[in-house]
């Protein structure tokens, strides 16, 4: 079992960054892909980004691309999401996730998620 908790979030301004950690608990984070969602109010969840277990192979969705970067750091089992160039539009609920399968952009592949940090971006 992995136990996720995301750090990082906050209020910004427009044309900010922030920096999204996720820490996960267990010895097994490294054979789990991970992925970050996010949700805002009245809205569906909404992927934004995935990594494959080992770094090698990211994934990012048409709205974030060359904005956000997820990374990772295995020995730390912490994901990253770094988030440039923030729009009010950016404003949601981030969540990570932990996929046992494989990197995927579908929420339903995800079997482990965290409680999510709150990201407002101010215009």
């Amino acid at each position: 079992q992995v136990q996720l908790v995301e750090s990082g979030g906050g209020l910004v301004q427009a044309g900010d960054s922030l920096r999204l950690s996720c820490a996960a608990s267990g010895r097994t984070f490294s054979s789990y892909a991970m992925g970050w969602f996010r949700q805002a109010p009245g809205k569906e969840r909404e992927f934004v980004a995935a990594i494959n277990w080992s770094g090698g192979s990211t994934y990012h969705a048409d709205s974030v691309k060359g904005r956000f970067t997820i990374s990772r750091d295995n020995a730390k089992n912490t994901v990253y999401l770094q988030m440039n160039s923030l729009k009010p539009e950016d404003t949601a609920v981030y969540y990570c996730a932990a996929n046992p399968v494989g990197v995927s952009s579908r929420g339903r592949g995800y079997d482990y998620w965290g409680q999510g940090t709150q990201v407002t971006v101010s215009s």
